[in-house]
């Protein structure tokens, strides 16, 4: 947490911490400033004292909104100035000058630790102008163990409530695109859209990012809407082209972010329409199995591959490779069991299970939770996933609540060609669920504490 940050500095010997960029877009900014509409701006963090924001007079407003003491850059200028006079229009001549002003006066020395979204050859520039001028300094650039990365793996309540919110937008247009889905005609196998032509993976990705617009939200990562062999490759985006058929296993991976680069949601659902084929419908039980097993080794300060391993060990008694027993696998689990999620969609604590991997499962911690199994040759993959919260209490909480059903009933059937729909035994829906959203409530519970 942001209150952490001193101590983190003592720990790794950092003096000061430099963040430069946008506010938007910009994780390490944004994290001080919030979402504030800044183009650029230079933060500078002493060990033990308040952040500082340089800012530009054209910004002034939004940089006082931010509520962080500020300088403007104007303060600066005459000094840069005649730099750019002196060295021909060198930018990072200048920029480098105005720096080492604003470190004389901050009495700025020893390590720096740099962050920020910026372009590498100037910035790499300014670093190297600045470290001839300033010999006393040394700049430190951002690392996995950094400090900013460490304290933002646990979150405070006003943090939680961002990946609330935009969990609830999460879930709000994934419940649309089921109900969109589930109300199209179906000709054949294949649902179609108002103007009689197949529905396509492409058209759904242009609904959904329609309807997170209109919620509040962004998808600069993009979406997963993948079908039948695609949802077997775990990072395939879908092919846009491909057209939407009932009982095709979708896997549904959306990761939105706060509109203007704020916090991110991470959930997956994988749905097959009107019913679902008995080979999907084994992955999926074996895959639901598996996340429930998973939630319940969530205790605090467990490590975190000791989860990933117990995971691993429970699928391949299931009869599927895993990245355990065949490191090089791209089928059955192939992949980490999930990851920390913040200002940057993939954040620490780490779930991999290799053993230079010390991250533990901290209160405060948000994480998520992904098993998933694939099978690409066969046209199938399986994954589901939720967002948690470690509470402080040692409880794990689902922040945003979505059913983890696999078959969607179609709801006009009536439209539906002669002779398409499946055998009749297909029809009923999976075992072990009591309710629409148990499965999702699951993990909610107080933990035991770790020994």
């Amino acid at each position: 947490m942001k209150n952490d940050i001193d101590r983190l500095m003592a720990e790794s010997g950092v003096e000061t911490l430099w963040v430069t960029g946008p506010a938007l877009h910009n994780p390490p900014m944004t994290y001080f400033t919030g979402l504030a509409n800044l183009t650029h701006g230079d933060l500078i963090k002493q060990r033990g004292q308040e952040p500082i924001l340089f800012y530009w007079p054209m910004e002034r407003e939004e940089a006082a909104r931010t509520g962080l003491a500020g300088k403007s850059v104007n303060d600066y200028r005459l000094l840069e100035l005649e730099v750019l006079r002196q060295s021909g229009g060198s930018n990072i001549r200048a920029t480098a000058a105005r720096m080492l002003r604003i470190f004389d006066e901050l009495g700025v020395s020893g390590p720096v630790e740099v962050y920020g979204h910026v372009e590498l050859g100037p910035m790499y520039g300014v670093l190297t102008e600045l470290a001839k001028l300033r010999p006393g300094v040394s700049f430190v650039g951002e690392e996995e163990r950094a400090v900013l990365s460490r304290a933002m793996i646990t979150k405070d309540d006003a943090e939680v409530e961002h990946i609330r919110h935009i969990g609830r937008i999460a879930t709000e247009v994934m419940q649309m695109v089921a109900d969109y889905l589930t109300s199209r005609p179906v000709a054949g196998r294949q649902l179609l859209r108002r103007d009689g032509q197949p529905l396509t993976v492409g058209d759904v990705k242009r609904k959904i990012r329609l309807w997170l617009a209109e919620q509040g939200g962004e998808d600069p990562e993009g979406v997963i809407f993948a079908i039948g062999r695609d949802a077997g490759v775990p990072h395939n985006p879908g092919t846009a082209r491909d057209p939407i058929e009932i009982g095709k296993p979708i896997v549904f991976d959306f990761f939105p972010q706060e509109a203007g680069g704020g916090y991110f949601y991470d959930i997956t659902r994988t749905w097959c329409l009107d019913h679902a084929p008995r080979p999907v419908e084994e992955i999926y039980r074996d895959v639901l199995a598996a996340y429930r097993h998973a939630c319940g080794l969530l205790e605090p300060d467990t490590l975190c591959r000791t989860i990933q391993t117990q995971t691993c060990r429970f699928l391949e008694a299931r009869g599927h490779p895993t990245l355990l027993n065949s490191p090089q696998t791209q089928v059955g689990y192939c992949h980490s069991l999930g990851h920390g999620v913040g200002l940057n969609i993939h954040e620490e604590p780490r779930f991999n299970h290799l053993e230079a991997n010390g991250d533990r499962l901290l209160p405060g911690s948000v994480i998520t939770i992904e098993p998933g199994l694939y099978y690409p040759e066969r046209a199938l993959g399986v994954r589901l996933e939720n967002t948690l919260w470690a509470r402080p209490d040692g409880t794990m909480e689902v922040l945003a609540d979505l059913p983890l059903d696999l078959v969607l009933p179609m709801k006009s059937k009536a439209s539906r060609a002669k002779g398409s729909g499946p055998p009749a035994r297909t029809r009923k829906k999976p075992p072990a669920r009591k309710g629409s959203s148990e499965a999702a409530r699951g993990p909610t519970r107080r933990s035991k504490r770790a020994k």
